[in-house]
């Protein structure tokens, strides 16, 4: 299924469609994406990065999951929904910025 469907089938309020399809894709790309990072570190970056993760940053996903868990869990979707969602990625970013990780 195509982005244009995905976007098709959300419009139509058919949230199964639209995120089922793109949820199967999440956990290939997250753990293929973690080592390729690690890896293109050492020929890219300054310093190499390890996979010893800020622990704010592993709740911040973990919290992040729950929450898109308990949204397509009820087979609907919302505006309102959507502006929540924002809402809490925005607390991530800023709580990133202005809290930042200690540096080893």
């Amino acid at each position: 299924m195509g982005l244009a469907q995905v976007f098709s089938a959300a419009r139509k309020d058919r949230l199964d469609l639209s995120v089922g399809s793109r949820w199967g894709v999440l956990p290939r790309l997250r753990y293929l994406s973690a080592p390729v990072l690690v890896l293109l570190s050492y020929a890219i970056g300054p310093t190499p990065m390890d996979l010893q993760f800020w622990p704010g940053a592993v709740v911040m996903v973990f919290v992040a999951t729950l929450i898109a868990a308990f949204i397509t869990s009820a087979g609907r979707s919302a505006w309102f929904v959507g502006v929540l969602l924002l809402f809490v990625y925005a607390v991530f970013a800023i709580t990133l910025y202005l809290w930042l990780p200690p540096v080893q």
